[in-house]
């Protein structure tokens, strides 16, 4: 286990939130300025006012130095021992750190009244601690982690802490911004903290988009988590389903961003599943030429592929996400948690992006898939959060490769060819993950049709999909009119349509000749007659 580090200014709880977190979770706990009283042999008031602030400086790098060959520790630092960039870096790669911030009236009236600080000796503390918190700011604001304690108890603050040091953290290289995913349980509490790390300082109005569903369920929470943190925000809602992801609605989300007086330092924050998503990225796209975006993805499809990578967009009548941006966000959000609330048909849909990720990237996670087929809890109990992990990993590796879709990333649209234009002439009556379902058993008959690859493998792929409860066969679609459904997929060369085939479970092949013939038989053999 990592350390968990406390940071941030005097009077914030380090220390005692420290110790509360340490006995909670059976680990050991240090003060950092005990310990180097314990070194030195003398209070630190004494070492400042014999020493200098430099060599105090100079100990509490020595002991950063030291632990970043241990583990296991919480870890309760000085206020100013992270301002250092060297020191925070130390910090980070061993362990999760999280400062703590508090308003300057309480550290007042928590620290000023006979103090023993040495940077607090002063006949004005509160001008002294505000001039101080000033200088360090932008130290503090590069932490990943921040949990504000005015008005809190410290067992409220400890829960707050807990829960953050079991949040996982991913990091996407992307040429419009690199960015990190943080995923964690009960992360959605802690959306005020986490945008405190991002270019997002407080007092920013948040723009928070989700649809009918998802708000009635967790729009006053994720308000309530903004607000208490110092941000403003302004709900907006659209309805649900992908009927919705069309350009009129974009045009009222702009009127609504106008009405609450969003301006080119606002943001845009997307609280639902890939339709609100590809809905708000467009709009924070595209709105004042574009405004930073937050994705808190409340599917599990959401989670693990449409949130990441930076694309955006809208449907047409004539076909599925042909117009769209490119923008990345400033952070992704993902709390597990939230899962509890759909049904199993959703997770179960879901699922399908996981079993493509398998079968383009990683044979691992694919058998970890068959062997659960159907356990819709494993996403959400346990191992959850450390799945939808190994299901991002396979997506970041490609995006970052290849982050404007012009030759890589293409292999992520395995199962969508055809589960795009089932999708389309069911009127979206049919799940997206459901479509995709489909469309990866129809790529691995057309793989083993083709000879890419082995009948076995077409058969496994099959099974795997049928056994977590998706469809498997094409109802109600002649092939002829599927062909011409996916005549304008938007992955195509010239009038050549590009299949993503698979190989083998963990490599999969771009291939623009296959003949409509062909095409034609592996449709009709699911049912397309």
């Amino acid at each position: 286990m990592t350390h968990i580090v406390l940071t941030g200014f005097m009077g914030t709880g380090k220390t005692a939130v420290g110790r509360v977190v340490a006995e909670r979770l059976g680990r050991r706990f240090l003060d950092m300025d005990e310990m180097i009283e314990t070194r030195i042999g003398k209070p630190i008031a004494r070492i400042f006012f014999e020493d200098g602030e430099e060599a105090f400086r100079r100990e509490e790098s020595a002991v950063i130095e030291e632990f970043a060959s241990s583990f296991d520790f919480v870890i309760a630092t000085g206020g100013g021992s992270l301002v250092a960039a060297e020191n925070r870096n130390r910090m980070a790669a061993v362990g999760t750190v999280i400062c703590l911030t508090c308003e300057p009236d309480e550290l007042v009236a928590r620290i000023a009244a006979g103090t023993k600080r040495p940077l607090l000796r002063t006949a004005d503390p509160h001008r002294e601690i505000v001039r101080l918190l000033g200088e360090r700011a932008d130290a503090y604001a590069a932490l990943p982690w921040h949990v504000p304690t005015t008005g809190r108890s410290i067992s409220e603050v400890a829960d707050r802490v807990i829960q953050i040091a079991g949040a996982l953290t991913l990091p996407v290289r992307a040429p419009q911004g690199s960015y990190e995913i943080r995923i964690g349980d009960r992360l959605l509490d802690h959306l005020g903290d986490v945008l405190a790390s991002t270019r997002s300082p407080r007092g920013t109005t948040i723009a928070v988009v989700t649809s009918d569903s998802v708000g009635r369920l967790y729009l006053a929470r994720a308000e309530a988590a903004l607000r208490e943190t110092g941000y403003r925000t302004w709900a907006c809602t659209v309805e649900d389903g992908e009927s919705a992801k069309t350009l009129k609605t974009v045009s009222e989300l702009y009127e609504r961003l106008l009405d609450g007086g969003l301006d080119r330092h606002s943001v845009v924050l997307a609280l639902g599943g890939g339709v609100v998503g590809d809905l708000a990225g467009f709009a924070a796209a595209t709105y004042l030429r574009g405004i930073r975006l937050i994705q808190v993805p409340t599917t599990l499809l959401a989670m693990i592929d449409a949130s990441v990578g930076g694309k955006t967009g809208v449907d047409l009548p004539r076909g599925k996400n042909l117009v769209g941006a490119f923008g990345a966000p400033e952070v992704v959000v993902v709390d597990p948690s939230v899962l509890a609330t759909l049904p199993d048909a959703v997770l179960r849909a879901g699922t399908a992006e996981a079993i493509k990720h398998g079968v383009v990237g990683d044979p691992v996670l694919f058998e970890d898939l068959e062997r659960s087929a159907g356990d819709v809890r494993l996403w959400i109990e346990g191992g959850g959060g450390a799945r939808i992990a190994r299901a991002l990993r396979v997506k970041i590796d490609i995006v970052e490769d290849d982050p404007y879709e012009r030759g890589r990333r293409a292999v992520l649209n395995l199962g969508h060819t055809v589960g795009h234009a089932l999708e389309r002439l069911s009127g979206y009556g049919i799940p997206h993950g459901e479509a995709v379902g489909v469309g990866l058993v129809a790529a691995a008959r057309l793989a083993a049709a083709c000879g890419l690859a082995t009948p076995s493998l077409s058969e496994r792929i099959e099974r795997a999909v049928g056994a977590w409860g998706l469809p498997t066969h094409i109802v109600g679609h002649p092939a002829a009119t599927i062909r011409k459904a996916m005549a304008v997929d938007k992955k195509r060369r010239g009038h050549r349509l590009i299949w993503v085939l698979p190989e083998a479970i963990g490599a999969v092949r771009l291939v623009d000749d296959v003949p409509d013939t062909l095409v034609d038989t592996v449709l009709e053999s699911m049912g397309a007659i």
